[in-house]
């Protein structure tokens, strides 16, 4: 099993909550993650409407791991090894958006615990 170097690229592909793909489009292993997700959000503003308004709200998943925005694609592991010319298909999601008022009602309307009448005997 060959090493890629740095200045190698892999060529990737985002599969979104709906099924639709953005890309594939080719990326150095030297890139970050947070450069990706950059990359996946201007493609989505032109595609997609009701997408993520910035890298905070998406989450990059590859081979069940969440990749973290201050690593490499090398850093992260996403390697072809011996197959050439193939395309990893990279997982997004979305993290909906919070709303305070939301957050607050769901609270007001948690059931608050009760005193027990019963007696056990």
């Amino acid at each position: 099993m060959s090493v890629m170097s740095l200045e190698e690229s892999v060529e990737l592909k985002f599969r979104l909550h709906d099924g639709t793909d953005i890309g594939p489009n080719k990326y150095a292993l030297a890139t970050t993650v947070a450069n990706i997700k950059e990359s996946v959000l201007n493609h989505w503003l032109k595609e997609k409407q009701n997408g993520p308004k910035s890298i905070n709200d998406l989450k990059l998943i590859y081979a069940g791991k969440i990749l973290e925005n201050y690593k490499t694609l090398a850093d992260s592991r996403v390697l072809l090894g011996e197959i050439p010319g193939c395309v990893i298909t990279m997982h997004v999601v979305i993290r909906p958006p919070t709303n305070d008022k939301a957050s607050e009602k769901q609270q007001s309307e948690t059931p608050k615990s009760q005193t027990c009448c019963c007696t056990i005997l």
